[in-house]
């Protein structure tokens, strides 16, 4: 089943934001997690930095692109030769794990395809204690157009300060949460998104 993401595939690695805001997030979470699931995982930035800076027993990546999933399994022969890495295709909420069954959960950059639903599923797999880490366009730079604009959920508040960022995971029931911007230049723009990291 193709998706409107599809087309999108063979230039994403292009775009070094999309890396740059993963390891951000990555950064942030705890090391050494038994399992940490990548939501709407990509072509596999968030789950190859896991394996660089975390040193997670297993990660779950899952996407609804075949063609995204596709092109990180390639990478993978180099950047994951011992495996820990599941690649899925299919959709993000619900995820296919169970209740309190992961330690990590990160989501970069897609949050906002996702909807409210995918905070509280995000809350339903991850242990007391576990961490997640998502990235989010802010109100003033998101106007989504063409193919994807469709796409977007109407349930989801699109923050525009920091504390409105943070309070999308304590208003889905984290325990505590905090936000900070992500920004690079890149030289014909600036880029920045909210980081959030958050406690379930």
């Amino acid at each position: 089943m193709r998706t409107p993401f599809d087309a999108d595939a063979a230039g994403y690695d292009e775009d070094t934001f999309h890396p740059y805001v993963a390891e951000q997030l990555i950064a942030g979470l705890d090391r050494d997690p038994k399992l940490l699931v990548d939501v709407a995982a990509g072509t596999g930035a968030a789950a190859f930095a896991a394996l660089r800076l975390l040193a997670p027993a297993a990660v779950l990546a899952i996407d609804l692109s075949p063609a995204m999933i596709e092109i990180a399994q390639a990478k993978a022969t180099a950047q994951d030769p011992d495996g820990r890495i599941t690649w899925q295709v299919g959709s993000a909420v619900p995820l296919p794990v169970a209740d309190g069954e992961a330690d990590a959960v990160v989501c970069a950059s897609a949050l906002h395809f996702l909807g409210q639903r995918a905070l509280a599923d995000w809350h339903r797999v991850l242990r007391p204690g576990g961490k997640l880490a998502f990235s989010m366009v802010s109100a003033e730079r998101f106007t989504p157009s063409g193919k994807f604009a469709e796409l977007v959920p109407r349930d989801l508040r699109v923050p525009g300060t920091l504390e409105e960022a943070a309070a999308l995971a304590t208003d889905a029931g984290f325990r505590t949460a905090t936000a900070q911007h992500v920004k690079r230049d890149q030289g014909d723009r600036v880029r920045q998104v909210f980081a959030v990291f958050a406690e379930a």
